[in-house]
């Protein structure tokens, strides 16, 4: 019988186990047991901030994370002096630190096309173990500033068993050890600092660990929140003012523009709160979208007061128009009726000596009249400047309205610029 050439890859790896003694020690003690804490020393890449969530309050990170550690039992002999680098099938058979990402909500080692992991050993017995993980990790969001704010979210590493008595965590090389790619951008989000910084965690069963911190902020970009929120919901509260102009008779004109304006704002209102979480306080973006729609709600309720207080002294003019001797002599009555049709009941009076608006009004008309009869011909631009009344509210709303507003514009982005 022929014999059989061995399975060269099942060699190598028997042959790189025997140089590492794999079989001698045991590998579920940590380096150096009973001993000194065991020093771990961490550096992270970060390759891509995938995405970040108000509504859920996380951000999803993928990164590489490299740990550096020296395992007196893996050290060998070699006449070169060069370290040795395996995949993720040795790694479940040596010891190596049993980091977990604190808060972590997802996360995931990736496995295309193999898993990527990688253990590299030195002939001195340091250890380097490196593996690219996809983390979704908590982020409590303070959104009273929204969309004018700045968020700062931390990725937090630690050891699940070990504590400062048997492993001690730190950053390699102090802040340095945080590298970042060049390319990483948001949409939404201008990243503008990364660092890192270690601090001690307590647990009241188990005692005092080392906890590493990836430190990012983020401020977020205004410019589309200001072309899809604030600049309609300003177009809309400028839109409700020109019912100041309308000629307060025109009920068809005035009331469907400030209907329309007061619903667009609920529309504006509800989807920008649609995309944001429910939460308990009031954001930026509220107050100016509340505040400018009580702008456009007071305009309505300011044509309700003009029609309101008309319709008030039309009855009092009229009221008083009859307890007034007749005029009816003074002009022609077909000249009187003409007079009466151009001219709204609104601007004319009684003919008396009452000091009253519109008993004045009815007096200068009667002399208008009396002066065309004479003159045999009747001046109708005169009549319709006559005829022109707007009242006091709407004279004082043209003003009190957008200089509010512009004053509220000021106060609004000086505190949140």
């Amino acid at each position: 019988m022929t014999k059989r050439s061995p399975d060269k890859t099942k060699a190598w790896g028997t042959k790189s186990e025997h140089l590492l003694r794999i079989q001698e020690h045991d590998f579920t003690m940590r380096p150096g047991f009973g001993g000194p804490a065991v020093s771990v020393g961490v550096d992270v890449q970060v390759e891509s901030l995938d995405a970040i969530s108000e509504v859920d309050m996380d951000f999803t990170m993928t990164l590489y994370l490299r740990h550096y550690w020296k395992d007196a039992r893996l050290a060998f002999k070699s006449n070169n002096n060069l370290s040795m680098t395996f995949d993720g099938r040795l790694v479940k058979k040596i010891w190596v630190p049993d980091m977990f990402f604190v808060h972590s909500k997802r996360s995931f080692t990736h496995d295309t096309t193999t898993d990527n992991v990688m253990l590299r050993v030195y002939p001195d017995g340091k250890v380097l173990y490196s593996l690219r993980v996809t983390v979704t990790s908590m982020c409590s969001m303070d959104l009273s500033r929204f969309p004018l704010d700045t968020q700062t979210c931390s990725l937090e590493i630690e050891s699940y068993a070990y504590t400062d008595d048997d492993l001690m965590l730190y950053w390699k090389k102090g802040n340095r050890s945080l590298n970042t790619d060049e390319k990483i951008s948001l949409s939404q989000f201008l990243i503008q600092e990364f660092h890192t910084t270690t601090k001690l965690a307590f647990y009241s069963s188990t005692g005092w660990y080392n906890r590493l911190y990836i430190n990012f902020t983020l401020r977020r970009h205004v410019f589309f929140f200001l072309l899809q929120t604030y600049f309609p919901a300003t177009l809309m509260v400028m839109l409700s003012w020109v019912s100041f102009w309308i000629d307060r008779r025109a009920v068809p004109a005035r009331v469907p523009l400030g209907i329309t304006t007061v619903l667009t704002m609920s529309t504006i209102i509800t989807g920008v709160n649609a995309s944001m979480p429910r939460v308990s306080y009031i954001k930026a973006v509220d107050i100016y979208l509340w505040v400018s729609f009580v702008f456009v709600f007071l305009s309505v309720i300011e044509y309700a007061a003009v029609n309101y207080l008309s319709t008030l002294q039309e009855r009092k003019e009229r009221a008083l128009r009859e307890r007034m001797p007749c005029t009816c002599g003074l002009v022609h009555p077909g000249t009187m009726s003409a007079s009466y049709s151009e001219v709204d009941a609104n601007t004319t009076g009684n003919y008396g000596s009452m000091p009253r608006n519109g008993v004045k009004r009815e007096r200068m008309l009667v002399q208008l009249m009396e002066n065309d009869q004479i003159t045999g011909h009747v001046s109708s631009g005169t009549y319709s400047s006559a005829a022109i009344d707007t009242h006091a509210i709407d004279k004082y709303a043209r003003v009190m309205f957008p200089g509010s507003y512009i004053l509220f514009n000021f106060i609004y982005w000086s505190i949140y610029s």
